[in-house]
């Protein structure tokens, strides 16, 4: 559930317990709007500029897949019948052998570009480029170094020494996988055509489920900080969101109460190995207010007729009992935007450490 606070009602819900001994004391002692001063106090600056925003949600560790959570399909152009096929977890890495069909390796070669013709000297475009970078040469032409790059890696992998690339010899995936699920059956007639299996990438990332209430707020690109098991913390971005919302499954599930998968990428993924469905969680820094006055949270109080205001400390110490308006909370700085009678440079009392 999101615990994102960026209203008049959100502050109220956050700052109840820091502004109830405030409330006491403008009830108790002098009315709001009048002038005292006191002893010594604490207090912090009024400060203006950018303002973030933060939104936090419960997620989960996933491995990376398409950019809208769906994971790969690898489609067979081989005919014959399945030999090997690889198990659920298995990693393949470009360039490996990925399933075997009449015990001839179909090998996985990185690219975005299915097979669809074969490949050989003379051949250009955009299947040659990938081609080309999985042998490690440049050029979107099949040259004759592109013919010896090929016949050596089908030497290493087993494969029939053509130094050609038939449809049915490789299948192209964005990037080195991590099985998913295997749909061809070992022993069945592998058809062109047909889906074999589908993977993720062996990269791990977060899956959240953001609110509806948030998505305006949440860009690709803003910026994460995810809580792991065990309390240790990475960092990441916003990479993607799922196409379609998700309603709460079940009898009472609320159209309103609809979620779009979000995926954040994490910085280095290696920190979170061996945690894939591990629970997380995540606090998404969004743009925010680039140009905002706001306080510490802490220096609101209630005001007797309702609303909040601050304690602005003058010279010789008197204190201004001032009315502002709240806007944007900063979760993670612990500052609250503020509109009123003050200036940047105005100091405002909060409680004493």
């Amino acid at each position: 559930m999101s615990r994102t606070h960026r209203t008049l009602a959100g502050a109220a819900v956050l700052v109840v317990a820091v502004v109830i001994g405030g409330v006491v004391a403008l009830a108790g002692g002098e009315p709001a709007g009048s002038a005292g001063s006191v002893g010594p106090m604490s207090t912090a600056a009024v400060q203006r500029g950018k303002l973030p925003a933060a939104v936090s949600q419960d997620g989960t560790l996933t491995y990376r897949a398409q950019p809208d959570g769906s994971p790969f399909v690898a489609i067979n152009h081989a005919r014959g019948t399945y030999t090997a096929l690889p198990v659920v977890g298995d990693e393949v890495r470009c360039g490996g052998t990925l399933y075997r069909v009449d015990d001839r390796p179909v090998l996985l070669l990185c690219g975005t570009v299915p097979a669809y013709r074969t490949l050989r000297v003379g051949a250009a475009g955009r299947d040659v480029r990938q081609l080309n970078r999985n042998l490690r040469l440049r050029g979107a032409t099949f040259t004759a170094r592109t013919e010896r790059a090929l016949a050596a890696l089908q030497r290493r992998r087993g494969a029939r020494v053509t130094g050609t690339l038939a449809v049915g010899g490789a299948v192209f995936l964005p990037e080195a996988v991590r099985v998913a699920k295997v749909t061809g059956a070992l022993g069945g007639a592998a058809r062109p055509g047909a889906p074999v299996l589908t993977a993720t990438s062996d990269r791990l990332q977060v899956r959240v489920r953001l609110a509806s209430s948030d998505q305006g707020q949440v860009r690709r690109g803003d910026r994460a900080r995810i809580t792991l098991p065990g309390n240790a913390t990475a960092t990441g971005r916003v990479e993607g969101f799922g196409r379609v919302a998700q309603a709460p499954a079940g009898p009472g599930g609320n159209a309103a109460d609809a979620t779009i998968p979000t995926f954040v990428g994490l910085d280095d993924p290696g920190s979170a190995r061996g945690l894939g469905e591990a629970p997380v969680g995540v606090v998404i820094t969004t743009a925010g207010v680039a140009d905002a006055l706001s306080v510490p949270v802490t220096a609101l109080v209630g005001r007797s007729g309702g609303g909040f205001g601050v304690e602005v400390v003058r010279a010789g110490g008197r204190r201004d009992p001032i009315a502002v308006r709240v806007g944007l909370f900063d979760t993670a700085g612990g500052r609250v935007q503020v509109e009123g009678a003050l200036r940047a440079g105005d100091r405002v009392v909060v409680p004493s450490p």
